[in-house]
């Protein structure tokens, strides 16, 4: 009975990881999708256990639309996933929670309980108390240091987990254990001393395992469902005597109803598995920011509400403008002011995937698709946004063959994946966006005409920074709350300041503002910021940056200065992350990392 009062702090396992009630949804998402871990604990202020969080938490949050600021304590379900660390094993067996929270005689964390870790030391104790009877069994042939009376044998079946049959060589019934009776639901009073030929014909059992040994004189094991509705392995083997004829016929017979149901249950959540695993993979690559709009100038406020009839009628929208003026907070107004809210919002940087991904990213593909393809396949983007929203950033960087798909997921609403025969139906609105000039690349044969008409149903034109002077201050007060809530500063701007940022062209529009907000807001000493802590001269309106080597210094400084240079001067030469990438001989999925790594840090 070795096992049975084992105490949980036995069996648990340590946790590297662990959150505060004060830690947000969105940071809860971040740790678990950057780490292989399945449950972390919740502690709080005095580092007590106050319950734990899941993976399956994250995902059912994320698809309810839970607001990525919401604290991790709202989260928690109470503590019937707690348990304490000198609580039986026996006391766990029917809790239904996959894992169990363990916490000391003081409340605090001790580690995590896998049910599926119980299972397994009940497995290891019924396999440990064979090996021993068998280890005794064999003695009493081998070195007679042994000997088992009748009474501690009828012990030894009677307490084993596994149903035992157990006939002579002509296939008498001549002992069955509890276990076999309640596994089978079949009574050993109507049983022994009867024939096995008897019992299959008369219907008790519906194929004998134990007759199939006695014709084949071999271990025999078969699969069978009894009345109970129970599932079983039994397997069979015969005992030859010094003759070698078959004297008696042990079969065991294993409940593997759980199995059965495990089986069942995984089927059922494949389909799904493969559904979360790419939203999850859509959240670590960018996460849905749901803030406000910022709008004061009066052309952004005609635009929003424009912006807000369309969201609620369920057509596509081609969201157009200058780099950085906002196209992608404009996508998210209509999302959130849609009636598909609450489903998916999938973002798809046309320019940021290479070519010979972007078929495979946007549809999916089938098992065996190409060579390196996922053994499972895959569900492309859109699948994944069934039922929501996808916009589609960057639109104009698709290529052409990838542009015949994306029409007819717009005309049929139906996407085919890569080696499929069958084409999937889905449900998605799709918005667009682009900073190039759709029409004069229609004229260059490099923009498809029909796909251009049927996205431009409804055009949205986001004015640039200079052209809505009075949506630049609400902008910096903004930029600033928020940065100063992240570095914990209280820093303010003064008038003059605010003046020149507001009289400043602003050829990189809103992302420009924000990265010159941010970096004065680090790099200024005082918590007052002056004209002349502004990165920025008035004429000619750029940022200052200098990529002159004037002196010998920090090489890898050096190198980021040129690599900002020509960076620059590719895009500015090309209009687009791919021509970009092909004038400096990189891919565009490397041109696009690096300058928007430059661009977060406000060098470009």
């Amino acid at each position: 009975m070795r096992g049975v009062f084992l105490k949980v702090k036995d069996i648990i396992t340590k946790s590297d990881f662990k959150l505060k009630e004060n830690n947000t949804f969105y940071e809860a998402a971040q740790l678990f999708s950057n780490n292989k871990v399945e449950v972390i604990p919740i502690l709080d202020k005095k580092e007590t256990l106050v319950g734990v969080i899941t993976k399956n938490d994250i995902i059912n949050n994320f698809i309810k639309g839970t607001s990525p600021d919401t604290y991790v304590k709202y989260l928690l379900r109470g503590t019937t996933n707690i348990i304490n660390e000198d609580s039986e094993i026996l006391d766990c067996i029917d809790k239904v929670e996959g894992y169990m929270a363990v916490k000391n005689a003081d409340g605090k964390f001790s580690g995590i309980l896998s049910m599926n870790k119980i299972y397994k030391q009940r497995l290891e104790n019924a396999l440990e108390k064979i090996c021993e009877l068998k280890k005794r069994l064999n003695c009493i042939y081998e070195c007679d240091e042994a000997n088992l009376n009748c009474t501690e044998l009828n012990k030894i079946i009677e307490s084993s987990y596994d149903g035992i049959y157990i006939t002579d060589g002509k296939a008498n019934t001549l002992r069955i254990n509890k276990s076999y009776e309640n596994i089978t639901g079949l009574q050993r009073k109507n049983m022994l001393t009867r024939n096995m030929y008897d019992l299959e014909k008369e219907g008790y059992i519906s194929k004998s395992s134990t007759l199939m040994v006695l014709k084949t004189r071999k271990s025999n094991t078969i699969e069978q469902e009894f009345s109970t509705g129970k599932k079983v392995l039994v397997s069979s083997n015969p005992i030859f005597d010094d003759k070698s004829n078959i004297n008696m016929v042990v079969t065991n017979v294993r409940d593997i109803t759980e199995l059965y149901e495990l089986e069942e249950q995984l089927a059922k959540n494949r389909k799904l598995t493969e559904k979360y695993y790419s939203e999850i993979e859509a959240m670590r690559m960018q996460y849905l920011n749901l803030t406000d709009m910022v709008a004061n100038d009066k052309v952004m406020i005609n635009l929003l509400e424009v912006a807000k009839r369309v969201a609620n009628v369920d057509t596509t929208v081609l969201i157009l403008g200058e780099t950085g003026v906002g196209k992608e907070e404009i996508a998210k107004f209509v999302y959130k002011n849609s009636k598909r809210k609450r489903k998916n919002f999938i973002k798809i940087n046309c320019g940021a995937i290479p070519q010979t991904l972007i078929e495979s990213e946007l549809f999916g593909y089938v098992k065996g698709a190409f060579t390196g393809a996922n053994k499972e396949g895959k569900m492309g983007l859109f699948e994944v946004a069934d039922g929501g929203t996808v916009f589609l950033d960057e639109i104009g960087e698709l290529p052409l063959d990838i542009q015949v798909k994306l029409l007819n997921v717009l005309q049929e609403g139906e996407v085919e994946r890569i080696g499929a025969v069958k084409p999937i139906k889905i449900d998605v609105r799709v918005l667009a966006a682009t900073n190039r000039n759709l029409e004069e690349m229609i004229k260059d044969k490099t923009f498809r005409a029909d796909l251009y008409y049927r996205l431009n149903v409804v055009p949205l034109t986001v004015p640039p920074l200079r052209d809505r002077r009075e949506d630049i201050v609400p902008l910096i007060q903004h930029f600033l709350s928020q940065l100063n809530i992240k570095y914990n500063f209280e820093k303010t701007f003064t008038i003059e300041a605010l003046n020149t940022l507001y009289n400043y062209n602003w050829l990189g529009n809103v992302r420009e503002l924000k990265n010159i907000v941010e970096r004065v807001i680090v790099m200024s000493c005082g918590n007052k910021i002056f004209k002349s802590d502004l990165p920025i001269k008035m004429s000619p309106n750029t940022i200052e940056k200098d990529t002159e080597c004037k002196e010998i210094g920090n090489l890898k400084d050096a190198v980021e200065k040129v690599e900002i240079k020509l960076i620059r001067m590719a895009f500015d030469n090309a209009g687009n992350v791919r021509d970009a990438a092909k004038i400096l001989g990189i891919n565009s999925s490397t041109f696009f990392r690096k300058r928007k790594r430059y661009l977060e840090m406000g060098m470009l």
